[in-house]
This record gives structure tokens, sequence and C-alpha cells, in this order.
């Protein structure tokens, strides 16, 4: 079983709210609603097997109308299913009069009890059917769950994804952007499923969608993945545990990809047949992504932190403010002691480390601004504002400051994810002439590399990099392949280009 365990960003500027708001509301609606859904799903598959059996055996029947849409949905979207269920008990002629006047009486017995048992059905009301859905069920469907299991694995997919896109994106737009995801996959899933009778609950829809959101917003942060298996009974007698668990980490650019695709290849192979929802899954993930791509591109994700940075700035706390005043009477040693002692406290306070860069400012301290920028820097490179993160970088520079390396490789890679390429490159060429001994360099060399190799076309440049990164005395055995495999694809796509240039002479 491979499971998640955390990711890089286990950190929010302030509580989410919503996300925990979610789980509590989910977990509060199964505590109330399992009892009914087992009692009445039990009756109710019995009475529903009872129609499709007599159906399926003896097609001389007449269904009433109730009936007749459970057989015609059964069959659409579960056809081996129906093909079986025949196979089993065969199909027959029914013989005498009174053989048929029983079974008929049977099927309208039948029929009486699955009216019954539909108008009082708890899932048939607020469950997701794809057949004949309710339109509340498009909201209520996302709240309940079958089992412990199906709630658990629900929601601790939802506080690793919800809580950061929650803090990126603010309270109201993560709202918003949940309970419309869970409706987008549910109607994705009726478009695959148009038949089926089969009521369809979870959050699993929603939180896909959280999981494409994700992987868009924060492609290359590193998952923290658990693999458990049953090992053996002699480590159970040795230990009182008979399972081993491996851990690996993961870039969510690979990882989430992976498990999209088995989503839908067990759809392909599966299909209704599944107690799982793999369209939905899947077209939770495409909307969350597509949904993602459109929020930042937007501008709403700007605006949505801008509101956070205003609510939780310095107006809101006392010393911030006091620290303030103090500036504006010109009480700049005063001001700086309540700020320095305020981001001991607090150092994720972006406008405490704007308040110092002031003070440093009106005291001519120069290293006081240097660090106090460099702060700044890191603080809009996780908010993913890359330009002010720049724009940070620049004022650093004219200052006379120096970047430090693990910042530095950070900004670079913002110039990367916004497809700025020769801007990334120049960057982590300075990076690695700037830090010569630092691991941080020979990542900024292999780095700069990939980037002549794959998106500059400048494979000359490419295996120059690769060959400086193998010399390079910083140790680097973990990278040796990486680096070897790279000279060979510089080497091969210089090869192919001096051909090329060859052959059009």
């Amino acid at each position: 079983m491979l499971l998640p365990i955390k990711h890089e960003n286990m950190a929010a500027r302030r509580w989410p709210v919503i996300t925990l708001a979610l789980i509590a509301i989910n977990t509060l609606v199964f505590l109330f609603t399992i009892g009914t859904i087992d009692n009445q799903s039990s009756e109710y598959g019995k009475v529903k097997f009872g129609v499709l059996m007599l159906a399926a055996q003896y097609p001389e029947l007449i269904l009433k109308p109730e009936s007749q849409r459970l057989v015609d949905g059964f069959k659409k979207s579960h056809p081996d299913q129906w093909k079986y269920l025949q196979d089993r008990y065969g199909v027959n002629a029914i013989g005498t009069y009174d053989a048929r006047i029983n079974l008929q009486s049977e099927m309208d017995s039948l029929n009486d009890q699955l009216v019954k048992l539909s108008a009082n059905s708890f899932t048939d009301r607020y469950a997701f059917v794809p057949n004949n859905p309710q339109p509340i069920s498009y909201l209520t469907a996302n709240f309940l769950h079958g089992s412990w299991m199906h709630l658990m694995g629900n929601m601790w997919f939802l506080w690793l994804a919800g809580f950061v896109l929650e803090d990126a994106w603010g309270r109201w737009l993560y709202s918003t952007f949940y309970l419309i995801a869970g409706v987008a996959a549910l109607q994705f899933y009726a478009w695959s499923n148009p038949g089926s009778l089969t009521p369809t609950l979870g959050a699993s829809g929603a939180v896909a969608a959280l999981m494409g959101a994700f992987l868009v917003r924060f492609p290359k942060i590193k998952i923290e993945m658990a693999w458990i298996w049953w090992f053996s009974i002699t480590r159970l007698l040795r230990t009182g545990n008979p399972f081993r668990m491996l851990t690996f980490k993961a870039s969510a650019y690979w990882l989430l990809p992976i498990w999209l695709a088995s989503e839908v290849v067990f759809g392909y192979l599966f299909g209704s047949a599944s107690a799982v929802a793999h369209w939905a899954h899947v077209g939770g993930f495409f909307f969350g992504a597509l949904a993602a791509v459109a929020i930042q591109h937007s501008g709403l994700e700007h605006k949505a932190n801008k509101a956070i940075e205003e609510k939780i700035g310095w107006t809101n706390d006392a010393e911030l403010e006091q620290a303030g005043n103090l500036i504006e009477q010109g009480q700049f040693a005063e001001s700086q002691a309540i700020l320095t002692k305020f981001v001991a406290s607090k150092p994720a306070s972006f406008d405490a480390w704007s308040l110092l860069r002031q003070v440093a400012t009106r005291q001519n301290n120069t290293k006081g601004f240097i660090d106090a920028t460099v702060k700044t820097c890191a603080l809009h490179l996780r908010a993913h504002e890359i330009e002010a993160a720049f724009q940070d970088y620049a004022e650093l520079v004219d200052a006379g400051g120096k970047m430090p390396a693990a910042t530095w490789l950070e900004l670079c890679k913002g110039a990367e994810e916004k497809q700025e390429f020769e801007r990334a490159f120049a960057e982590y060429e300075q990076l690695a002439a700037a830090y010569p001994a630092e691991r941080q360099s020979l990542t900024a060399t292999l780095s700069a590399a990939r980037l002549c190799l794959k998106r500059l076309n400048r494979a000359q440049d490419a295996l120059a990099l690769y060959r400086k990164a193998a010399a390079s005395p910083i140790p680097h055995l973990d990278w040796e392949q990486l680096i070897q495999t790279g000279i060979k694809e510089a080497t091969a796509a210089l090869s192919a280009g001096n051909a090329s240039a060859a052959s059009a002479r």
C-alpha cells in the first residue's frame, strides 16, 4: 500500500479554517448518517436483486415503471453483470397459469417494496445517482461516506492538498473552488456512466480536484510517500508488527500524473463494475488543474494573496502598529528593538520585515537592509509572487548584497516556472559562480545545463556545463548517473546538429 505522509510545504500563514471545517463537517455527517445508510442499503439491495433476478430469469413478466427503470439502467450500465444473472439463473419459460400468477404477484410485490424503499432511501435522495440525479445531491453526495476507511482516506488527502491551497487562494476562493469541483466531478462521472442507478457518494471527486490544482500550483514540491507491505509471520513474532515500511520522496509533477494515469486505467478496465468512481476522480483532477491555471492567469490568486497579507498585516498587530508609529516619530532604535523581537516569534511576517527594511534605510544601515530584503524575497517566493521576489533581489544587488544560495536557487526556479528560460539560465550561472564550493552551485550548474539542452537548443553549452559538473570538487556521487546521461544526450544533440548543418550546406 502506497500512502502520502507529508510534503515540503507543511506550513501556512494562518489557520486553515475552511479545510478544518470541511473535515469536521464530513466527519459529523458520517457519524450521523452511516447507521441509516447501512440499514437501508441492506434491505434495499435485497429487493433490487430480487427484481433483477426475476427479470433475468423470466423475461415474460410484466414490469411496472419503477422496476423497468431499474432493469433498463442495470442492463445499460452493467451489461456483463446482467449477462451473468441470465447465465446463472437461466432464462425460463413460465409454464402453468398458476405459476405465471404467482411469479407476477411476486414481481409486483417486489416493485411495491422497491417504490416504498426508494421513497424513504437516504442514498437515493442525497447520494448521486447518475441515471436520475437529484439537484441537491450534487452538493450533499460530496459529504457522505460509506465507511471509516473511505472517510479517513479522503480527509487525509483533503488535508494534505487543501490547507496549502487555502493559504495560497484565500478562504472564499478556496471554498468556492471546492464546492464547484465536487459538482464538476460528479457531472463528469454521470457523463461516463449515464445509465447507472448505483448511488455515488464521497468527497473523492472534490479531493481529486484539489490534487489537480496542487499539481499546477506546486509542481516541484516533494511529497514524502510511505510504502507499507505485509512482511512475515517471523517479524510478527519477533517485533509484534508484521508490516514493513519504506519511505521515499517524489516531486508532485511526476507522482500525481502517475496517480491520474492509474485512475484512467482502472476506469477503462473496470468502469461501472468497480465500487470506486474512478471517472469522478479523473474528471475532478482535470477540473482542478484547469481551474488552477485559470485562477493563476486571471489575477484572482494575486488579489486573494494581497487581501490575506492585508488581513494578517501589521495593522492587526499592536507591536507592528507601535513600531510604525515610532518610525514616523524618528525613533528608529526603539522601533528596531520591537520589530526584532516580533520577527523572532513570527518569522513569516512580511510586514514586520518590510518595516525593518524601512528602519534600515532611514538609518543608512546597509547590512540591516540586505538582511531584511533577503527575508522579504524568501516570503515573496513562498507566496509564489515571483516578480515581487525579483524586485527584492534587484534592490538587494543595488545595495551591494549577495543573495544566499538557497534563496537564490528558489528564485532561479521561479523564473523557470514562469517560462523565462534565458533569465533563469543567467541566474543559475551567476549563482554557480558566486558559490563555487556550495552544493547549490552544482545544482545550479546542472539546472543551467538542462535548460541549454531541453529549452534553449544550446547543446554545446549544455555539454560544457555537464562536463564542468562532472569535474566539480563538490561531492556528487548521487548525481553521477544524471551527469553522465546529460553528457551523452548533449553529445548526441550536438552531433545531430552538426550533421544537420553539414547536410544543409
